[in-house]
C-alpha cells in the first residue's frame, strides 16, 4: 500500500495490468453480480433529477424497480447503492441488438453527468479506512479477458483508469500517483 495525499492506493493498482474488452465481454459488468453499483449522495440526487430524461429509455423491469424502491437502496452491508432488476441487472443497463450491454446514462451522453464514479472507476473499488479512502483493485471472473488484453497492451490499470482518476481524486494527485508508480517500478527492477 502506498499513500498518496488522503488515500491508501493498493500496489496492485500500480502493478496489475487491465483493458476493458468490451469485444469479448460485450459489457457483462453492468448486468452481472448480486447487488448494484455504489454510488454518492450527491450521484443519487443528479440521477434523480435526470430520471425525466431516463425513464423513457429504461426497460419496463427497471421502471417498476423505481416506482417501487427508487434508484438506489441501501445493501446488506448497508452501502448505497443503485437497484437492480431480477437480483443482477443494473436499472439503466440496456442491451442493444447485437447483445452488447451499455450504460443509458453514458449513452444519453448527459452534459451535467457521465455515470456513476464507481462504474467508472471500476476494476477498482473505494473504501473508507478511517478518514482516508483506500483504492483497491477488484477481481472479477468476468474481467479475464480484460486482464488478458492489458497484459497483452503492457497497460498498468492506473494508466488506463487515467480519466476516471482524475475525475475522482484530480490531476495533481494523479500525478503523484504516476511518480510514485514510476517509482516503485524503479526499485522492483533493480531489486
Amino acid at each position: 500500500m502506498i499513500l498518496i495525499k488522503d488515500t491508501i492506493v493498493s500496489l496492485e493498482v500500480l502493478e496489475k495490468e487491465f483493458c476493458c474488452d468490451i469485444d469479448n465481454c460485450k459489457g457483462c459488468c453492468c448486468i452481472e453480480g448480486d447487488a448494484g453499483a455504489p454510488v454518492t449522495e450527491d450521484e443519487e440526487r443528479i440521477l434523480s433529477e435526470l430520471l425525466p430524461e431516463l425513464l423513457p429509455h429504461m426497460t419496463k423491469e427497471a421502471r417498476g424497480v423505481v416506482a417501487k424502491q427508487g434508484i438506489a437502496y441501501n445493501d446488506p452491508s448497508g452501502e448505497r447503492v443503485l437497484s437492480i432488476v431480477n437480483d443482477k441487472d443494473c436499472i439503466f443497463a440496456r442491451t442493444d441488438h447485437n447483445g452488447w450491454c451499455y450504460c443509458l446514462i453514458e449513452r444519453l451522453n448527459t452534459q451535467s453527468f457521465k455515470k456513476p464514479i464507481s462504474c467508472h472507476l471500476y476494476p477498482i473499488r473505494l473504501t473508507k479506512v478511517g478518514n482516508l479512502t483506500g483504492l483497491e483493485y477488484h477481481r472479477w471472473d468476468i474481467c479475464h479477458s480484460s486482464r488478458q488484453l492489458g497484459h497483452k497492451l503492457h497497460l498498468p490499470l492506473y494508466k488506463f483508469l487515467k480519466e476516471p482518476l482524475i475525475r475522482r481524486f484530480g490531476q495533481e494527485w494523479y500525478d503523484e500517483l504516476c511518480l510514485t508508480a514510476d517509482e516503485w517500478q524503479k526499485a522492483k527492477s533493480n531489486q
